[in-house]
């Protein structure tokens, strides 16, 4: 049992499925008392009852005030877990606009007004914990989707910026950043995802497993895939090695399409 997270009063957002459900069972296997969030009610209210929680079905955008009055008043840990995988129109291709606005709103928005809603309570207090559900993308890049890209991206920012501001007063963050899941969101990455990410997927328990992990030895990033931080390493001090390594894989996936 981790110490930490038992009898923590626990949000996870996405959790109908894949790695929000995986997360929602291991916390309530170590004692929390756990929200339920997603936007397919039925799917909260299955996983909810599984585990002996609580569903909250809506927009993980504006859910923490409900999710609050569930646990009676207090979060101890929000899990910031939904997120979208969209498509902006490749180039010369019409822009999809409404799928970049989602994806910001989704991947990025969501998580921040999140942290608005719940750190004036967790800094008048001095704890709390926020976990993000970024993806290796958010460290590296993926092809085929620039709008996952470039918000995922946001999203480590944005978790690294809570960490850097508010550690000193209490708050812990936990940026999750796993390459493929066996999930929905996998299945619906088409042929990127079949080339890049299904090879060495994972199941959504070992992202679970990794998360209670890095709690444990309370870090910042948490890496499923470990052989990611090789390639972040890369990325930042061989840039323009690793742009053509991953510029090779782009015309491997065109050459299939």
């Amino acid at each position: 049992m981790v110490q930490a997270v038992q009898g923590a009063k626990v949000v996870v957002t996405g959790a109908g499925g894949g790695i929000g459900a995986a997360l929602a069972r291991r916390f309530a296997a170590q004692g929390a008392q756990v929200v339920v969030n997603d936007l397919d009610g039925d799917r909260a209210k299955a996983v909810a009852e599984e585990i002996g929680g609580l569903a909250v079905p809506g927009d993980a955008s504006s859910i923490v005030s409900e999710a609050r009055d569930a646990l009676g008043g207090t979060v101890d840990v929000y899990c910031a877990n939904a997120g979208v995988g969209r498509d902006g129109g490749a180039p010369g291709a019409p822009l999809d606009e409404q799928g970049w606005a989602l994806s910001w709103d989704v991947n990025v928005m969501a998580h921040v007004r999140a942290a608005h809603a719940l750190l004036p309570d967790w800094l008048e207090r001095g704890s709390g914990r926020f976990v993000s559900t970024v993806s290796a993308a958010g460290l590296l890049t993926m092809i085929g989707t620039a709008p996952y890209s470039v918000t995922k991206h946001g999203a480590y920012a944005f978790a690294e910026w809570l960490s850097l501001t508010y550690r000193h007063r209490g708050v812990k963050v936990h940026a999750i950043c796993p390459q493929g899941v066996r999930t929905d969101m996998l299945d619906a990455s088409g042929s990127a995802g079949d080339l890049v990410l299904k090879p060495t997927a994972i199941e959504p328990e070992d992202v679970a497993d990794a998360l209670f992990r890095g709690i444990e030895d309370d870090r910042f990033l948490i890496l499923p895939h470990p052989e990611v931080a090789e390639y972040y390493q890369a990325r930042a001090t061989e840039p323009d090695r690793w742009l053509a390594g991953m510029n090779r894989i782009q015309r491997q996936w065109e050459a299939t399409r």
